[in-house]
């Protein structure tokens, strides 16, 4: 999530004095509307089998008329056709049949059917004196019960495959055409508005999908545009395209990844980026607003016609999966691109009509008590209203079309905890209890992937939002994992903050065996912690370690943007430029050797640096993009990472399918993991909870976890210091060697060795000087 921050139904056996207060409770409350199929409304518009007319559905409760308006070309033109739609007032389905032929022959419309909605309701009421641009039949930009219908406001369809353009292009740069408020409203978007798309089903391979148990994961978090815009071995027409991320496929292969995490790639507004390609200003880099949720983002595609981003998505993702990779989302079902209030001469009665609100706001959006204004946990411009049944649809529906027709493996759900919201308006209250709420029906319509593999999806939140109870990291129901950022934080902590933060060596146990604290209590495992020492939002795993405080406020390209974290837990390392990579050599070794799924952000492999930027979502620049050369310490980071990943593949033990037995903070006896003190001795409960105490090591028996007969030592030195470790029992016959060693005087292209390499260190109680904040790993041979 950007961190930026401006910018049931009722018995009808009453006594008939009650009536009204019923008629006026259901304005506000939805019914139930159990579905007995993904996407049952069929909603969208839809060629018929002998692609001879086109249907068109759209979902509104509250509009009194809607009409589809029909154009040739996608922007600069005024409509051909417009048709009034039906309502079906059961299902608050409006519909529509249309001719193909009579499209063709009578309004000269071939090939591509470009088409938006406009619509009237209480707040503005259907007078057929009206005209586009006029307020003729207006009463009020927004009603007492949330309307905000405008018919001078074309709308995308929130079913449609595929959008024409952003609202805003070198074209068409004026962004009030879509605004309300007295200023605006009689301003007629039609001409520049985004154009919804009729496609005719796709036949575009996407390959075998993968069936690996998440838990054997490693995931690589990377945009889309930013993976290969520096690539020059590319041709320049597909750098920053779905294209172009195909051809990533064999190197994500062979460092090791199993599962690439795109930024959000449903519809977002960026064509702004490319009028001014040196400006900040409203640049919507990460993309973070969606516009659409069906539709891949067009700019990603080298093929920008009408069909083509759907193609090229697909065929990117078939590269992908034929390479053994897991291609995930990151769905932003919180918020929407329509955004909150914006100034002017109105103040706070200025929104934009894109889709959903000038459809059915209080359907699509969790509004304030009053219903004049956006709920917001967002920081970004308000609540989707995740607990309203027909806004579930959407969400459920879309995700059923990604992972279908377009071949997703797994979503990561943007500030997930809005998703759990247990009311509608005027509220904010998480309860993963509540079964009517989005995250439980995401699982009960979509189930996950079982544990042990298979078909299925991987559901992963980030488990946070923006006040009241929204802080959900380990309060999610069974079924999702989640990001770690408890792991996170306690890690960078340790590692940055010695004698500023108390992290005891319990706590270091608990996250470095997969945080059962958070995970074990309603039957989750291990692999349900996602661990992760950076990510987009925030510092890479090199700046973690070179800079103090945020370097936001640069000139461009490196900056400037606003908002940012502020509490990085994050240090320099004095200035020492191997201490550094010391540094980030250590933070991906706790990752590789955790209990857990390790994801890591694009380029961190290499040591990839935003200059200390901590909130790039602006920044569409070369800075901010991977670049694909590479001095000889970025190369043998490279090595490095690829090494360790290596390494945990190999090793079943450090991906458990449950929590090792016996772990525990308390000192008590434990057969698969043991923890160690310095001394060699084990560690109990006083160990651990004893704040002056920064070195743990531990033992975990391979034999009892699918990994051969092997032993794996693992031994973090948290101290200023050096600090010796007396080695345990490797196992009858065995000795121990050395893979790795993260400390200074190991740097190079063999800081973790290639098996069959590892140097023999010695038996039980060999003692082993550790350098300060260094990582050890060992195995028994």
């Amino acid at each position: 999530m950007p961190l930026r921050m401006p910018v049931r139904m009722s018995s009808t056996g009453l006594l008939s004095s009650y009536l009204l207060v019923l008629f006026a409770l259901l304005l506000f409350v939805q019914p139930t509307n159990a579905r007995a199929a993904i996407d049952a409304q069929n909603l969208g518009a839809k060629y018929d089998a002998t692609a001879s007319n086109i249907t068109f559905r759209v979902y509104s409760s509250r509009a009194t008329r809607i009409e589809v308006w029909i154009y040739k070309t996608a922007q600069g033109a005024q409509e051909k056709v417009s048709y009034v739609l039906t309502k079906d007032t059961t299902t608050n389905i409006w519909s529509k049949t249309v001719s193909v032929a009579t499209l063709s022959g009578t309004y000269g419309i071939t090939g591509t059917v470009f088409y938006g909605y406009r619509a009237w309701g209480p707040n503005w009421p259907y007078n057929s004196a009206w005209t586009k641009g006029t307020g003729t039949g207006f009463a009020s930009d927004v009603d007492a019960n949330g309307n905000r219908f405008n018919p001078n406001k074309l709308l995308i369809d929130p079913y449609t495959r595929e959008i024409s353009h952003d609202p805003i292009t070198a074209t068409c740069q004026d962004g009030s055409l879509y605004a309300t408020g007295a200023t605006h409203r009689n301003k007629d978007s039609g001409a520049c508005a985004p154009k919804s798309i009729v496609l005719a089903t796709d036949t575009t391979s996407i390959g075998t999908k993968p069936t690996r148990a998440l838990k054997d994961d490693v995931i690589y978090e990377v945009h889309v545009r930013g993976l290969t815009m520096n690539d020059t071995s590319l041709p320049a027409s597909i750098r920053g395209t779905y294209a172009g991320a195909a051809q990533k496929a064999s190197y994500l292969a062979g460092l090791g990844v199993t599962a690439v995490e795109f930024l959000p790639v449903q519809e977002t507004g960026n064509d702004q980026n490319d009028i001014d390609p040196n400006s900040t200003t409203d640049d919507n880099y990460w993309g973070y607003m969606t516009l659409n949720y069906f539709a891949p983002d067009r700019r990603y595609a080298s093929d920008k016609t009408p069909g083509g981003p759907t193609r090229e998505w697909k065929a990117m993702v078939k590269a992908f999966h034929d390479a053994g990779i897991k291609v995930y989302i990151d769905v932003v079902y919180n918020h929407t691109g329509e955004g909150g209030a914006w100034g002017g001469t109105d103040g706070l009665t200025v929104y934009n009509l894109y889709s959903f609100r000038g459809l059915d706001n209080p359907t699509y959006y969790s509004l304030t008590s009053d219903y004049q204004h956006p709920w917001d946990n967002t920081g970004v411009g308000g609540n989707y209203n995740s607990r309203n049944t027909i806004a579930q649809n959407l969400i459920v529906d879309s995700l059923a079309w990604w992972r279908d027709a377009l071949g997703v493996d797994g979503f990561r759900y943007d500030l997930g905890s809005v998703l759990g919201n247990s009311c509608q308006h005027g509220c904010f209250n998480f309860d993963k209890n509540d079964s009517g709420n989005a995250i439980n029906r995401i699982l009960s319509e979509l189930p996950s992937r079982p544990a042990g593999g298979g078909s299925g999806v991987d559901h992963i939140a980030e488990p946070w939002a923006i006040g009241g109870n929204s802080y959900q990291v380990g309060g999610f129901p069974s079924g999702w994992a989640e990001w770690n950022g408890i792991y996170r934080d306690a890690l960078r902590k340790k590692q940055n903050k010695l004698g500023l933060e108390t992290v005891t060596t319990g706590t270091l146990a608990t996250r470095f065996a997969g945080s059962s604290d958070l995970y074990g209590d309603d039957g989750r495992k291990p692999w349900h912690s996602i661990n992760f020492m950076v990510a987009h939002d925030g510092f890479t795993l090199n700046d973690l370690y070179a800079y103090n405080s945020k370097q936001n406020n640069q000139p461009w390209p490196y900056g400037p943007s606003d908002g940012g974290e502020d509490n990085n837990n994050s240090w320099d390392q004095g200035g020492n430029l191997a201490e550094q990579r010391k540094a980030a050599r250590t933070g991906m070794a706790f990752l590789m050797l955790s209990a857990g799924v390790p994801m890591f952000n694009g380029g961190d492999e290499a040591l990839r640096t935003q200059f200390g930027n901590n909130n790039a979502y602006n920044l569409d620049s070369a800075a901010n993009w991977l670049y694909w050369t590479r001095d000889s310490y970025e190369a043998d980071f490279e090595t490095y990472s690829k090494r360790l990943i290596a390494f945990r593949k190999a090793h079943p033990a450090l991906r458990p399918a449950n929590f090792y037995s016996g772990v525990d903070n308390n000192g008590n006896v434990m057969e698969q993991l043991r923890w160690f003190k310095p001394n060699g001795a084990q560690a109990d409960s006083a160990y651990f909870n004893d704040a002056n105490n920064h070195a743990i090591a531990w033992r975990i028996d391979g034999s009892e976890l699918g990994d051969g007969a092997s032993a794996i030592y693992i031994a973090y030195n948290g101290w200023s210091g050096s600090v010796n470790f007396t080695l345990p029992w490797p196992g009858t016959g065995k000795q121990w060697y050395r893979v790795a060693d993260t400390a200074t005087w190991n740097e190079g292209a063999n800081t973790v060795v290639t098996p069959g390499s590892e140097t023999l260190i010695g038996g039980e109680n060999t003692v082993y000087g550790l350098e300060a904040r260094s990582v050890l790993l060992l195995i028994a041979k």
